[in-house]
């Protein structure tokens, strides 16, 4: 079989190989270095005898991911601030099955425990194939997705907020937060609302999660004075990461996303992207 042929059988799946990577990695260049190097590795490959191409190519991408794990984990000991996944931005009939706050919490799982809960809660992986895929046994590979399931149960969404309304509320903390209405602002937040801040050195950003109502006015209060001497533009409201949010210009021409975790009607996180690294793959939006 020639490379055209094994390009016109890996190119249906790449969307799907690339949604595992990315979950696996919360990097969205990792995630396609990953898929690129499946893809040499499925040109070497005797494909007449892969019956199932989209399994054994999911085991592939995981393996490479697991790999990856490793180094990436030793460059978040040294991250400077708060690091937060690569923000992605989702289309209109996109329904993102993994959200922001639930890709913090995968950070806080080994790279097995991590490949189990993935391939089986979300990707719907039989624990047969997500044994195979890690060198485990079957029920080694349940035992780890129900680890995982119970140190990420909080992060996990426990009711649908309808989208509009969530594009209501990030509407009303944009008009409140850059026009410097605090008293609208304090009534959008839940009393223990955390911001995280991910500037990676790079901008200026956060060194610490801002934790509580009080101190997040402060915060919000100081920030109004800049939005009053340059005003931040909207690029795009949509979906971040399963997260109601907005892609903004900031003070600086600094290209951001804000992604809102919101509870019974309030916000109780903001995450905010500053890190230019992390946001090069939405040059084309501004």
């Amino acid at each position: 079989m020639s490379g055209a042929d094994a390009a016109a059988s890996f190119d249906p799946l790449r969307p799907r190989l690339a949604r595992v990577a990315y979950r696996m990695l919360g990097s969205v260049a990792d995630a396609e270095d990953v898929v690129q190097d499946a893809f040499l590795r499925w040109l070497d490959t005797d494909r007449d005898q892969v019956r199932e191409p989209e399994a054994f190519l999911r085991r592939v991408v995981t393996r490479l991911c697991l790999d990856q794990l490793k180094s990436a984990r030793a460059r978040r000991e040294t991250y400077v601030g708060p690091w937060l996944p690569e923000p992605i931005v989702e289309e209109e009939d996109e329904v993102e099955d993994v959200t922001l706050p639930l890709m913090m919490a995968l950070e806080r799982l080994s790279p097995l425990e991590r490949a189990a809960f993935l391939l089986h809660d979300v990707f719907g992986v039989s624990f047969e194939e997500v044994g195979e895929t890690i060198g485990r046994e079957p029920a080694a590979a349940r035992q780890l997705a129900s680890r995982a399931r119970t140190h990420v149960r909080a992060a996990r969404p426990r009711y649908d907020l309808p989208k509009e309304k969530g594009m209501e509320i990030v509407a009303a903390f944009f008009a409140a937060s850059r026009s410097g209405d605090m008293t609208a602002f304090r009534g959008l937040l839940a009393d223990d609302v955390t911001t995280w801040s991910d500037g990676g050195g790079k901008v200026h950003a956060g060194l610490k999660p801002i934790q509580g109502v009080d101190d997040n006015m402060k915060l919000f209060t100081s920030l109004a004075r800049f939005f009053a001497k340059e005003m931040s533009k909207i690029v795009r409201y949509g979906m971040i990461n399963g997260l109601p949010g907005f892609v903004s210009i900031e003070p600086g021409g600094v290209l951001q996303t804000t992604a809102l975790a919101i509870e019974d009607g309030k916000i109780t996180g903001i995450y905010v992207t500053r890190n230019p690294d992390k946001l090069g793959h939405l040059g084309a939006v501004h």
